[in-house]
């Protein structure tokens, strides 16, 4: 379990730029967020969208107008520097990654922080079920599936889903953990067969790596924070940055104060 100071030291090696990587498993016992950063006149619609996609988008701070501070998931934050790395789209177009976004922020931009299920990781596996993610040292594979989010305003597209692959007693036993989390995606919505929700090829992942899925193992998948960045794909602002796929805000909050009893 990581400490505040700890915590403190970590996110001023992401904001100098001295890490770069994935986040998974770092800054044990603090909540992780997705990022997506819009300008005001696309606010709106994106909010609608994450109220109308909740397991997709589960909505844990929005910034004022022009604020990069998220007051409610820590104060003494800059959005624009303090993750490992951001993407940025324009006209639905991934054009760059960059390790700040200081020199495209715009005094009209809105910053959003959404759940993220790295959240729930701890849980898992304090209740023993391995993760395969971090056994092999890589980023989760994240896919984009079938299955349609609710439209608001000009934002639509498909759920992108993150994938752990475990045996079926520990995919009973991880539905039951990660529901008591709906604010970083709560319950897998699926497990089993890839293909029926739009899924061609389970070791080419549309985001993050592949990783082993042994005999006997089933995978199971959860609603991931990656949908809005397939959204930008499919909406076509003028302009979205988010975090790099596995590359999230480590929050002031601790995991279970995200979780319910």
């Amino acid at each position: 379990m990581m400490d505040q100071n700890e915590r403190e030291q970590l996110m001023m090696d992401i904001r100098n730029g001295h890490y770069t990587g994935p986040t998974s498993g770092l800054a044990r016992g603090y909540a992780q967020a997705n990022l997506v950063v819009l300008r005001k006149k696309d606010a709106y619609d994106f909010l609608l969208f994450c109220q109308r996609n909740p397991q997709s988008c589960p909505l844990l701070d929005v910034t004022d107008v022009g604020s990069a501070i998220p007051k409610m998931m820590g104060t003494h934050a800059d959005l624009r520097t303090d993750l490992p790395r951001y993407r940025v789209y324009r006209a639905g177009v991934l054009t760059e990654e960059r390790t700040e976004i200081g020199e495209l922020w715009e005094e009209d931009m809105v910053c959003f922080l959404i759940g993220c299920s790295f959240t729930f990781e701890e849980a898992l596996l304090a209740n023993g079920i391995p993760i395969r993610h971090q056994e092999e040292n890589v980023n989760v594979p994240m896919y984009l599936t079938s299955i349609p989010c609710e439209q608001a305003g000009s934002f639509h597209g498909n759920m992108v889903v993150s994938m752990r692959p475990m045996s079926q007693e520990y995919a009973i036993r991880a539905s039951l953990v990660t529901a008591r989390f709906p604010s970083v995606h709560g319950a897998p919505v699926h497990m089993g067969d890839p293909a029926s929700i739009g899924i061609e090829t389970i070791q080419k992942p549309d985001f993050g790596d592949s990783v082993t899925i042994k005999e006997g193992e089933v995978p199971v998948f959860w609603a991931c924070g990656v949908t809005p960045q397939a959204a930008a794909m499919a909406s076509k602002p003028d302009l979205m940055i988010t975090h790099a796929p596995g590359h999230m805000y480590i929050t002031t909050k601790k995991n279970e104060q995200l979780g319910v009893l």
